[in-house]
């Protein structure tokens, strides 16, 4: 079982910047396939941005050019730059591990960490 602990999260003027930090505990970090997910009110929880174990990475279009995730596997952790906020990025940011052993998928989310966009 993997435990996330998100943050960084806030509050910021439209076009400021924030980043976000998810520390992963238990588990083998490095065989993960970590994300990010957003869920503003009323909405539907949508994947921001994703980056596989072996660094390849994908984004939403919506986020795409603003926002950079990474990871650094020695510390255990994924990161997500947001840049160029707007107040359409207002959302709780939940981090997410995934990973399949042996057939099975495993999947761990965070408790999540508020993200506000003041316009």
């Amino acid at each position: 079982q993997v435990q996330l602990v998100e943050s960084g999260g806030g509050l910021v003027q439209a076009g400021g910047s924030l980043r976000l930090s998810c520390v992963a505990s238990g588990g083998s970090f490095t065989i993960n396939t970590m994300a990010w997910y957003r869920q503003a009110p009323g909405k539907q929880r949508e994947m921001v941005a994703v980056i596989t174990s072996g660094g390849s990475t994908n984004y939403s279009d919506s986020v795409k050019g603003r926002f950079t995730i990474s990871r650094d596997n020695a510390k255990s952790t994924v990161s997500l730059q947001m840049n160029s906020l707007k107040p359409e990025d207002t959302a709780v940011y939940y981090c997410n591990a995934a990973k399949v052993v042996l057939g099975r998928q495993y999947v761990n989310w965070g408790q999540g960490t508020q993200v506000t966009v003041s316009s």
